[in-house]
């Protein structure tokens, strides 16, 4: 065959398979291959016979010609919706498929899903692909947590009514196969039956454990616990494994260590913190550098890779913190014990020292096991009343360490200072505090206090935390990262779209986004109506911080190298670090070396951005419950909220304690609200009113559901909005939105808040969902997390 003829088959077999699906006549493709010429057809009939019989191209009834797209089968993770469609997530740069009602299968939330193209996307039209579930390779919901309600019907002793809001559209049935619990305990229950075509909105299955009464205190918040599946109780071979081990360091332990315990190292945490892992000192040197130790509790010389206590760790992946309780990745033997850096207890530390420069450079450093002594437990507030109030009795206190604690101060500013020159975006969200009585039972709502102190331990911990990776990253040997990746192009161009609209600029390439330009734009909008907008749409055009074996760089914090060092008692990627650094130290850094990490890493950095995901929703589903719980005692009365983000079916508005609650388009009734998506706004038909994120408004609470985690707004006076010039087209004005503006209330809701969730994957967007990043403290503060 010769060239022109081997081109020719593959510019028709590329023209085919780009439009799949589209049969062409001989005359048409001759055409849009530029080949019209007589003399150019017969060799354009003559390949088309030959990929025909190589089975690349085949003849439909019309005598036309299409490509024969050999699919390879392809699995997602499947996202279900309350009205039967879904979409399906296959691929993190390509866009979900959407599967209609009677496509699905009757696959439910999470299920991994296996999927036949229906039809391929069209980017230009603006239009997805679409596709078929074929097969559940896997079930999401292998079991479910909720309220038993005993009543007798056939088989079935009774109903479970389910918690998890993914499911609230499905009856679960309970066996006499299991438990018989009684009526009003929480209980959990496995899955036996999935719906189908005969039961489609129906599941069965047989009681395994009764987590107590539902009006006990503390169980709505236990079976948020099992809900999410976090591991909560150790197992009897881990905590007889943590009681063997000592409760003070024995001398042999010290050997090879650096004996630190003259320093004057204080740990500097919240009041209620009792797993302190993390101790710093710092003093001016001679040449006009500081000097700034960070040294951290050993848990990897206590918690041997292998054993009972590791497999259990490593299960967790990580402490997951509640509104009255831990639960902790260790046991509180070694996480409030032995591990904990308590003040006058020698303890076991790996430490990071660094010289850093007046410009915030560090331009030495040191990394190497030690034997340490805190000299003070400080609290947050103790420090904050030291160097901003400046409060002469806590001075006398601890008359001591204030000089030490005002160059910690200096020293943060330089460090802060060089962050920000690089470009690190520092997003200031709110983060609340929820008070709850002895009964669990939610009484206030306290904003957290980012003060001197919490900033300057970060700072501390993010040195630290660079320093060791760049390290390891200059040593050419398989380490664990934290990274976060430079945001999708295709995000980063919305959000530029999006800022013009208002008239904001972004300076620079947007297809080579850097941070110093999205710090920029920050700084630009600061103290502005629209500050608050921007900020929440720029955390919705970045991707999630993860794990990896692989150095990308932390893009929110503008680091080239960045890795989690500094708590090793709450996270397992910090022990591994530690592990990773001993290693090394013990066996050098040659190829067997290196390959006996090699290979575990990847599946140590997808496990724990795996459980990281799954402490943060349990800890998110928890706050929204509590807070929920706590707006129950308020209904009827009056706020002062913000809008947090505008959907077709309503505004979400933030109340300054944090609280997030709906205001559903169906009770906006003072116009008819049209949805600007180029604008994010609800707009009025008649009196031309705009609601955006970040404008002010006056809510009235309507209603609450702790169980659904729903909080239902109305405005006081809609009167009060800015009006706007903006005018919505009305090419579908018969198509009322949420199944009709007075229609099925709750229902509509149930599928609209589901939209806003925060757990919605990133690329979501494209589907009408978006993504709110209440708790994605890692773009702005990598160093603690409590």
């Amino acid at each position: 065959m010769t060239s022109n003829s081997l081109n020719l088959k593959d510019e028709i077999s590329a023209f085919l398979t780009k439009n799949a699906g589209i049969s062409y006549s001989a005359e048409r493709i001759a055409h849009a291959l530029n080949m019209d010429n007589a003399d150019q057809f017969t060799p354009i009939i003559q390949t088309l016979a030959q990929l025909e019989r190589e089975k690349k191209v085949r003849v439909t009834d019309k005598g036309e010609f299409e490509a024969v797209i050999k699919q390879e089968p392809i699995t997602g993770t499947f996202h279900g919706n309350d009205k039967g469609f879904g979409f399906v997530e296959y691929d993190p740069d390509l866009p979900d498929m959407y599967v209609n009602p009677d496509h699905t299968l009757h696959a439910l939330n999470g299920d991994t899903v296996a999927v036949k193209v229906l039809r391929p996307g069209d980017p230009a039209a603006g239009q997805g692909p679409e596709a078929q579930v074929t097969k559940i390779i896997d079930h999401n919901y292998e079991r479910v947590v909720g309220e038993f309600k005993q009543e007798t019907v056939g088989n079935y002793i009774g109903e479970i009514l389910l918690k998890d809001k993914k499911l609230s559209q499905y009856r679960f049935f309970v066996t006499d196969k299991g438990l018989k619990p009684l009526d009003g305990e929480v209980v959990t229950a496995t899955v036996t039956t999935y719906p189908s075509d005969e039961s489609p909105q129906a599941m069965t299955g047989a009681v395994t454990e009764v987590i107590g009464n539902k009006d006990e205190p503390g169980i709505d918040i236990l079976s948020v616990i099992y809900a999410h599946d976090v591991p909560h109780e150790f197992p009897k071979e881990a905590m007889d494994q943590a009681n063997k081990i000592p409760l003070h360091v024995l001398p042999e332990e010290k050997k090879g260590r650096k004996d630190i315990t003259n320093q004057p190292l204080v740990t500097i945490d919240a009041i209620e913190s009792k797993d302190l892992d993390d101790a710093v000192v710092a003093w001016k040197m001679d040449n006009g550098h500081y000097h700034l130790g960070v040294h951290i509790a050993d848990v990897s010389h206590y918690v041997q890779p292998g054993t009972p206590l590791d497999k259990e760790a490593f299960k967790r992946g990580t402490s997951v913190y509640l509104t009255d309780r831990v639960v902790p990745m260790l046991p509180k033997r070694l996480s409030n014990g032995i591990c904990s850096l308590n003040p006058g207890e020698e303890r076991l530390a790996m430490s990071c020292e660094m010289e850093i420069d007046e410009q915030g450079r560090v331009v030495k450093h040191r990394i190497f096991p030690s034997v340490m002594k805190s000299h003070a437990r400080m609290t947050y507030k103790a420090v904050n009343r030291i160097l901003e109030a400046h409060d002469q009795k806590t001075i006398d206190q601890y008359k001591d360490l204030v000089p030490m604690f005002e160059t910690m101060g200096e020293l943060h500013k330089i460090l802060l200072k060089s962050r920000k020159r690089r470009g690190a975006i520092d997003f200031e969200a709110p983060e609340a505090k929820i008070i709850v009585d002895d009964k669990g039972h939610p009484i206030d709502i306290q904003l957290r206090d980012r003060g001197l102190a919490e900033r300057m331990i970060e700072s501390f911990m993010l040195a630290a935390n660079e320093t060791v990776a760049e390290h390891y990253f200059n040593e050419h040997v398989p380490f664990l990262y934290r990274i976060h990746e430079t945001p999708d192009k295709d995000r980063v161009k919305a959000f530029v779209d999006f800022l013009n609209v208002f008239g904001i600029d972004v300076h620079g390439d947007i297809n080579n986004v850097k941070p110093k330009m999205l710090q920029k734009v920050l700084k630009d909008v600061a103290g502005k109506p629209e500050e608050q907008m921007v900020q929440v749409m720029m955390l919705r055009s970045m991707q999630q911080a993860k794990y990896s074996d692989e150095e990308l760089g932390h893009f929110g914090l503008g680091a080239k190298y960045y890795t989690h060092f500094t708590s090793p008692i709450r996270r397992y990627p910090d022990d591994t670090v530690h592990r990773l650094i001993k290693w090394y130290d013990q066996h050098g850094k040659g190829e067997r070396a290196k390959a006996a990490w090699r290979d575990q890493l990847p599946e140590i950095a997808e496990h724990t951005s795996v459980t990281e995901r799954r402490g943060i929703d349990t800890e998110r589903d928890v706050d929204s419950m509590k807070k929920a719980e706590y707006m129950e005692d308020h209904v009827g009365e009056t706020f002062d909220a913000v809008v947090s983000s505008v959907m077709k079916f309503g505004l979400f508005v933030e109340l300054e304690n944090t609280v997030e609650g709906l205001i559903h388009i169906s009770v906006m009734n003072d116009d008819y609200y049209e949805y600007s998506e180029k604008h994010l706004a609800l707009i009025g038909r008649k009196t031309h009113r705009i609601f955006q994120i970040g404008q002010p408004v006056k809510v009235r609470l309507k209603r609450v559901d702790k169980d659904l985690r729903e909080v239902d707004f109305e405005l006081v006076n809609p009167q009060d909005a800015p009006t706007t010039k903006i005018r919505v087209p009305h090419e579908h004005d018969n198509r009322r939105r949420g199944g009709g503006r007075r229609g099925n209330h709750g229902h509509v809701k149930r599928h609209d808040r589901r939209q806003h969730n925060g757990n919605v994957n990133n690329r979501q967007i494209n589907r009408g969902q978006t993504r709110h990043h209440n708790n994605s403290r890692d773009h702005h503060s990598q160093g603690r997390r409590h």
